[in-house]
């Protein structure tokens, strides 16, 4: 546990610089302790529409997933959580490591392709976000072919990153896992040999991007449709790096059930509400990320998920090298 400890505020930091087909049975009633690493403007009107149908009532405590992993952490066996729902599979994967989950029933599993899970069914993957590389055709050279492209001097002072952000530190943790060490500060010492534009998140990467500021940068897919949702149109472009590549990363929302969880049945309850038809078509609609439920859509424009290129790695063992990935980081001069 005290090893997991520093990793865990080691996520924190970074992030803060950034079931059945149909819905659920109606229950008569009950309470849940839910700790949503999703933000209230994001998820309060799927709380609400759950406690409508289940008159079950949700006592939510928002924060960011990495601090509330720690919350988890330090309250141990003391905690009045019921369900942890995770902004990014690292912070799943260190609560599920410190043996603090319990492994989900296959009914809800199964609604889930097996990589988008905690291989061990300690978490279940709610929606998806694709990392990509947004760019403008306008003013940008040809697409990298490859995540290593990017170090070439074709894109030198063009490209944005955004080195403290939860998401980019989790693309870096993924890179570790596949590549070693090694090549990764090696990648991440060519991009910063490359003068790129440094940001705090990726919304103003693809703002920059599309308004031919910059040719392109690294971001998560959904950023650039919620600009065409906001403009009505946009001239940037998402592109998906090839499969394996380590740009590839697919990251994943991630809910589980605490093993100390008191209100066990409305827990099950609402990680199933969270991957039925009706609300996993709500995060398609609504916020552009990719369900993760069989036949649910695909947000407008992008790959299939099917097809969607990903990083062969265990999510969960995101969490075991965020913390070097972040300190390859600031060693590259990024940060």
């Amino acid at each position: 546990m005290k090893k997991v400890i520093p990793l865990i505020l080691a996520l924190a930091v970074a992030a803060t610089a950034c079931g059945g087909s149909g819905a659920p049975e109606d229950l008569s009633g009950g309470s849940l302790v839910l700790y949503s690493g999703r933000s209230e403007e994001l998820v309060a009107p799927l709380i609400e529409r759950f406690e409508t149908e289940t008159g079950i009532s949700v006592e939510v405590r928002y924060a960011g997933s990495g601090e509330l992993a720690t919350t988890l952490l330090q309250e141990g066996e003391g905690s009045p959580a019921d369900v942890f729902w995770s902004q990014d599979p690292a912070f799943a994967g260190a609560v599920a490591l410190a043996g603090m989950f319990e492994p989900l029933p296959d009914e809800i599993l199964d609604r889930v392709p097996d990589r988008f899970s905690d291989s061990q069914g300690r978490w279940v993957g709610v929606t998806a976000r694709a990392r990509v590389f947004v760019y403008n055709p306008e003013v940008a050279p040809a697409p990298p072919t490859d995540i290593w492209a990017l170090t070439d001097p074709e894109w030198s002072g063009k490209i944005g990153v955004a080195p403290t952000n939860g998401s980019f530190v989790a693309f870096v943790s993924g890179m570790v896992l596949a590549e070693g060490e090694d090549r990764t500060l090696q990648w991440l010492q060519g991009i910063a040999a490359n003068d790129p534009v440094i940001y705090d998140g990726n919304s103003p990467i693809v703002a920059a991007t599309d308004a031919g500021d910059i040719a392109g940068g690294l971001v998560n897919h959904y950023y650039l449709l919620r600009l065409a949702n906001e403009q009505g149109s946009v001239t940037a472009v998402n592109y998906s790096f090839p499969s394996g590549d380590p740009g590839s990363l697919v990251m994943v929302s991630g809910a589980g059930m605490l093993s100390t969880a008191t209100n066990r049945d409305e827990a099950r309850r609402f990680i199933d509400f969270l991957v039925s038809d009706e609300i996993q078509a709500f995060f398609l609609s609504e916020i552009f990320e990719y369900p993760l439920v069989e036949g649910a859509g695909t947000p407008e424009g992008q790959t299939s998920l099917a097809e969607l290129p990903s990083l062969d790695i265990d999510l969960s063992d995101l969490a075991t090298t965020v913390d070097r990935a972040t300190e390859l980081i600031a060693e590259a001069g990024l940060t």
